[in-house]
């Protein structure tokens, strides 16, 4: 469809000199005023209604813009025509005649119409001629034959055709051409086809409309449409006009038609085009079974991704259960590292405060012991060197020495009357640990561990068990493991869990002391007895040697035991404390045991730290502690003068250490214990004193005793006849003492010794002492080995 031009609008001042004396108000499009003045359908273009339609047209010029709600045509022919009427004073703008436009204006006002027809009769002849030119009007022949079809087809009919099609034309000329047969054809019948004149009002609202027109600023694009649209309709109104006719005749006949006419014949049927019917009503019922058949099978599709999808959406329940325990488990181990995170600084604490406390209790011992021997030794020069130049003065001791000395006596006696009530009689002076405490030093330690106790079990009283109680924390990674196996290994949680139990197990390690002797051992600790459960519920095949979760415990004894006791080593053991080494060795065992279930790296990295603090303190305890005095033969004769008891208390000492030492060979190597025990211990210190000592039974007791101290497992080859050279020194002093024994009247102590050859493994010097000697009474005893 043409595009409509753009319409303005101005609405017309009221003038007292207008000639009407009724003026009508300007129309806005759209207004209630003009959608009252619509009609329902068109008059047919009978003689009146084409005067009528004809005078009609300057007054919708005047009351339409260029509006596009609804088509308009302006026609500048038309405003010419008009202008030379007017002689050229006034401009009078006529518009074509838009037929579609009078569904939109209705019937006019009759007084208005009658007015046009009384003002046109000056100024018909011209404007006839001028509309003439533009549209074809019909002649009164033309009119009258019109009227004459129609009333042959009312005759024929009962009824006028209401057909929509041709209803505008037929009532159109129904009531404007309905004239009787005898009336004439007079003045007063002859319908005006002039427009009717402009009053002064209306020319000069056309005038502002024109300028405003001419003046305006609308794009070249808008006039040509405009220019497109004007042409269209002034065709379109030709084309109508000449058409009426014919569009008379198409009604009548469209009337007749649809009476059914039973002469009307059809066309013959012959087997041949059922047939052919048939066969393709049966093709087109294949295709459709067949599409039917297509449909169905996606039916069936559907069927099967629609239980696939309620599958799916059944497992989505198990996977928001599982999203649920993965986010549960990440907020669980989130709040536990932020517990711990806040709590290892407390444990730190604690932990040092105990740790110092135990060192300052070692030192105390460790120094007191270092003055003891101090002061001792002397005093005893003291008493040589007077010895020496025989005078009869007093010995000056000053009053330190002299309390440390009443103080070494008065523990001694102690010690000696406990031994008397629990039996033992066979101990030897020097063997005791001399680690006793003043009652106020006691009182003084008690109260400042129990300090530190009462805060050591203040650390987790505000926190859950679920975050300090190790079985509690193990069991959330259980269900893990047993829910969902394959995650737990993929994230590694064997290697997480031994960092995340660190803080809560040396919470628990804060009281444990490994050189006690009423100290519970690794094994009773809620911590390892809730590792070994964990890793005995685990789900991993128990064939694989590489199970992950079997190496939590022996990398928390890596990771946490192992310097925890490489500090107790460092800085609280004493090598010359039995009691000590022996839990020590009992503990460290333990500890290597469960190593020995699991060989990598990082498991004997952690043994090596733990063996070198333990080689070289017993290194610095034979360097530091480790005191035998030579003294002139006349001075140890007397078995109860003071040199010859601080020599034996001084020896025994150092057999001592030397037993504590070979306790180790069951954890430390073979040749780091001989370089210890023979080598330092054995070799400088031992033997000189040995050699120092008068034979007797009591140098056979002591020899006994350091043969005692040897592992068996040196001398377990039945193929050996010498020993080890680390023993040269010691078998030398042992044949030694044999020779100078066999001359006096003491032989039971040979046999000893012979027994002491024996059982080191130094068959051929014992042999070749019985030979030499012609002990033949004892060959029996090698022939038994």
């Amino acid at each position: 469809m043409a595009h409509r031009p753009k319409r303005t609008f101005r609405q017309r001042r009221a003038d007292s000199s207008d000639s009407d004396s009724t003026h009508e108000p300007f129309a806005e499009p759209g207004a209630p005023g003009e959608q009252a003045d619509l009609g329902p359908a068109e008059e047919g273009l009978s003689s009146g209604g084409v005067r009528a339609e004809a005078a009609e047209l300057p007054r919708r010029a005047r009351g339409r813009g260029r509006g596009r709600g609804r088509v308009w045509a302006s026609s500048r022919h038309a405003a010419r025509a008009a202008q030379r009427l007017d002689g050229g004073s006034d401009v009078l703008e006529s518009r074509a005649v838009d037929l579609s436009t009078d569904e939109e204006d209705g019937t006019h006002r009759s007084s208005e119409s009658k007015d046009d027809q009384s003002s046109s009769s000056n100024s018909s002849s011209s404007l006839e001629e001028e509309f003439t030119s533009l549209v074809n009007i019909p002649d009164a022949a033309f009119i009258q034959a019109a009227y004459q079809k129609r009333e042959l087809a009312r005759a024929q009919e009962d009824y006028i055709s209401l057909d929509v099609k041709h209803a505008f034309t037929i009532s159109g000329m129904k009531k404007n051409t309905e004239y009787p047969e005898s009336e004439p054809d007079g003045h007063e019948n002859i319908m005006p086809f002039t427009p009717k004149p402009q009053t002064l009002r209306q020319k000069m609202a056309e005038t502002t409309a024109t300028r405003n027109e001419e003046t305006s600023e609308d794009s070249e694009e808008d006039k040509k449409y405009q220019d497109i649209w004007e042409q269209q309709q002034m065709r379109r109104a030709v084309k109508i006009t000449k058409g009426q006719d014919i569009d008379l005749s198409h009604s009548t006949e469209s009337q007749t038609v649809k009476k059914f006419d039973a002469s009307i014949s059809f066309p013959p049927v012959n087997l041949e085009i059922i047939k052919k019917q048939l066969n393709t009503r049966l093709t087109l019922l294949q295709d459709t079974h067949r599409s039917h058949l297509r449909e169905y099978e996606k039916y069936i599709q559907d069927v099967k991704s629609s239980k696939s999808t309620i599958q799916n959406l059944e497992n989505s329940s198990n996977q928001v259960l599982n999203f649920k325990f993965y986010k549960s488990m990440k907020v669980y181990v989130e709040n536990l590292i932020d517990c711990l995170d806040k709590k290892i600084i407390n444990i730190q604490e604690i932990e040092s405060a105990m740790h110092a406390l135990l060192v300052k209790q070692a030192m105390i011992f460790m120094k007191r012991r270092q003055d003891e021997l101090k002061h001792e030794s002397a005093y005893l020069q003291q008493l040589s060197r007077k010895a020496e130049t025989s005078t009869n003065t007093s010995l000056a001791i000053d009053e330190k020495t002299q309390w440390i000395l009443e103080e070494i006596e008065s523990r001694r006696a102690q010690r000696r009357q406990a031994r008397v009530l629990s039996g033992n009689c066979t101990h030897q002076e020097g063997t005791s640990s001399d680690d006793e405490l003043s009652s106020a030093d006691m009182m003084d330690f008690q109260k400042s561990q129990g300090d530190i106790l009462q805060d050591h079990k203040k650390i987790f009283e505000d926190v859950h068990d679920d975050f300090c109680n190790i079985q509690n924390i193990l069991l959330k990674f259980q269900q893990w493991r047993e829910k969902f196996p394959d995650s737990y290994y993929e994230a590694f949680i064997s290697l997480c869990i031994p960092k995340l139990l660190n803080p809560l197990i040396r919470f628990q390690l804060i009281d444990w002391n490994p050189l006690k002797f009423d100290s519970i051992g690794l094994k009773q600790m809620p911590w390892f007895t809730a590792i070994e459960e964990f890793i005995d519920g685990s789900m991993e095949d128990s064939k694989k040697e590489d199970s992950s979760d079997k190496k939590i415990l022996s990398t928390v004894i890596s990771k946490t035991i192992i310097p925890r006791l490489t500090d107790f080593v460092e800085f609280i053991w004493d090598p010359l404390s039995t009691s000590q080494t022996t839990n020590l060795i009992t503990q460290s065992r333990m500890i290597f045991e469960e190593h020995s279930t699991c060989e990598n790296e990082v498991i004997n990295k952690g043994k090596q730290d733990l063996l070198k603090p333990i080689v070289s303190r017993m290194k610095k305890a034979i360097d530091d502690d480790v005191f035998i005095p030579l003294y002139p033969e006349s001075a140890v004769e007397n078995r109860m003068s003071p040199h010859s008891k601080f020599q034996e208390r001084q020896f025994w000492s150092g057999l001592k250490l030397f037993r504590n030492i070979l306790l180790w060979n069951e954890l430390l190597p073979e040749d780091t214990l001989q370089e210890l025990g023979l080598g330092k211990l054995l070799n400088r210190y031992l033997i000189i004193a040995l050699l120092n000592a008068i034979p007797g039974p009591d140098v056979v007791k002591k020899c006994n005793q350091i043969a005692a101290c040897l592992p068996e497992k040196w001398f377990q080859n039945s193929a050996m006849r010498t020993s080890i050279p680390q023993l040269e020194n010691f078998i030398q002093f042992l044949l030694q003492s044999a020779r100078k024994l066999s001359t006096s009247e003491i032989r039971d102590e040979v046999k000893e010794i012979i027994l002491i050859l024996v059982k080191i493994k130094a068959l051929n010097q014992a042999e070749s002492f019985i030979e030499e000697y012609h002990l033949d009474h004892l060959k029996s005893v090698i022939k038994e080995v």
